[in-house]
């Protein structure tokens, strides 16, 4: 009765789904039987499928021209680092047999696939990220589903065949990298149901549809990332990597700085090291008007979404020579929450200003901000200061916080910093999420313990207690 009642639409769904993880599971079976070394060479195929650099331009001029998102340049250079880093943490990694052995505590852990994964990917960065998670797909075992956004699919659709084209070289079934070509709501919900994980990047409707959908499942938080620019930082280094990481495929990274905490000793100076790295300061007449185009019904608009900074310009009327010339723009702020949209997430090239007095209340007011948006996610700081660097990282809920590094390059990894690369980065359970690392292939991996007698480890009553009774009595 109950499948009589069913949408057709979602009856179809079920059904095509149900045939692409029928291929999934019989491809997953083949590679399942493929030593270690054959396994890499299948992630190699599939990174070397996005890396190379006629499909890496390509991918990227195709996203660009169907997303109108983001610039060609910067999504080729986004291909490029994103996979070889990936590959590179991946390279030599064990993810076949034996993981590890503990002969101390009679342990040895097998790694075993988690079997076919559902693998959402947002239209921000509809090549790179589907490329990263196959990737720490497969070096798990595995097969993946890619379910694209609606603008993300053609892109999705040539790199798949890029993909393809790779894993014949390899002798690797096709069938272990599909992807939904005519992606809607109700395959999304399938795919999520039927398949054996789920990872979600986009959409936080996605991520909670994951986490409902009764299936395994990794989703990641809100971006919103403040950095803190104190006292004692190399300001002029500060501001070239705050524009640098700003302006980065015009903010559609969900690690790009989306506010900043300045020293009141050193605000003006550090304004003017921004305004020398192309930022231009809004008036507060002009701050209106901008914030009239971003925000029309109280709901941040797609039309400035990773936009150039011409283009926001002329959406705002702002024609003054320093605004039509500007590569981002800068607002000053003093309050966060609803009622200050300018203090929450913008994906775009506009950079909200902050300017503190004392170190603790900017920290109460930092984790407001991330409270009202952007729980878990990351922080930064630029500072000459360890002891400060601690501080952030003890009072802050967030899952990362760099020091003296231009944020978006360096919380999905960096080649000068010591995180997984990915492009999926989990926030914790402050924003509801399974995970608060960055995404790797140990995530895909089930692993078995191989368990033997040792020598047994009793405990003595002192050795537990000792403290407990000498403080508190027994």
């Amino acid at each position: 009765m109950t499948d009589q009642l069913q949408p057709v639409e979602t009856a179809e769904a079920a059904t095509v789904i149900e045939s692409m993880i029928a291929r999934a599971r019989i491809a997953q079976g083949v590679f399942e039987t493929f030593p270690q070394d054959r396994v890499d060479d299948v992630v190699a195929a599939v990174a070397w499928a996005i890396y190379e650099p006629e499909r890496a331009r390509a991918l990227a001029e195709r996203s660009v021209a169907d997303t109108g998102l983001g610039r060609v340049a910067d999504k080729v250079a986004k291909n490029q680092r994103k996979t070889i880093g990936t590959l590179r943490d991946l390279t030599g990694a064990p993810s076949v047999g034996v993981l590890g052995e503990d002969t101390e505590l009679g342990l040895t852990e097998y790694a075993k696939p988690v079997g076919v994964v559902a693998a959402v990917c947002p239209s921000t960065n509809p090549a790179a990220t589907p490329a990263n998670k196959a990737m720490m797909v497969l070096k798990g075992g595995n097969a993946v589903i890619l379910s694209p956004s609606p603008k993300g699919a053609s892109t999705c659709a040539l790199l798949v065949d890029y993909i393809h084209a790779e894993l014949d070289k390899v002798g690797a079934p096709r069938d272990l990298v599909q992807f939904v070509a005519q992606p809607d709501k109700a395959l999304t919900n399938e795919l999520m149901r039927q398949g054996d994980m789920v990872v979600v990047t986009g959409s936080q409707r996605n991520v909670r549809q994951a986490y409902s959908s009764g299936t395994p499942a990794i989703g990641v938080g809100v971006g919103n990332a403040p950095v803190i620019v104190e006292a004692d930082a190399d300001l002029a280094d500060a501001a070239e990597k705050i524009k640098r990481s700003k302006v980065f495929d015009y903010a559609t990274s969900c690690s790009s700085e989306n506010s900043v905490h300045i020293n009141a000793s050193v605000y003006a100076e550090a304004l003017e090291q921004l305004r020398a790295n192309g930022g231009y300061l809004l008036t507060a007449e002009e701050k209106q008007r901008l914030r009239a185009v971003m925000w029309p019904a109280g709901k941040l608009s797609s039309a400035v979404t990773a936009q150039s900074p011409q283009k926001l310009a002329e959406l705002a009327g702002l024609d003054s020579p320093g605004a039509r010339s500007a590569e981002f723009f800068m607002v000053e702020e003093d309050g966060v929450g609803p009622e200050y949209p300018f203090s929450g997430e913008k994906l775009s090239v506009v950079l909200t200003v902050y300017r503190f007095t004392d170190f603790d209340s900017a920290l109460t007011r930092i984790q407001r901000l991330l409270d009202h948006q952007g729980a878990g996610h990351s922080c930064g700081i630029h500072t000459r200061s360890e002891q400060r660097a601690r501080e952030v990282a003890q009072r802050l809920r967030v899952a990362r916080v760099l020091v003296n590094q231009a944020h978006c390059f360096g919380t999905g990894g960096g080649f000068d910093n010591g995180l997984g690369f990915t492009l999926t980065m989990g926030a914790g359970t402050w924003a509801g999420n399974s995970i608060s690392d960055n995404l790797s292939y140990r995530h895909f991996l089930n692993i078995t313990r191989l368990a033997r007698v040792i020598e047994p480890r009793v405990p003595t009553e002192d050795a537990l207690w000792a403290r407990y009774f000498e403080t508190y009595g027994r």
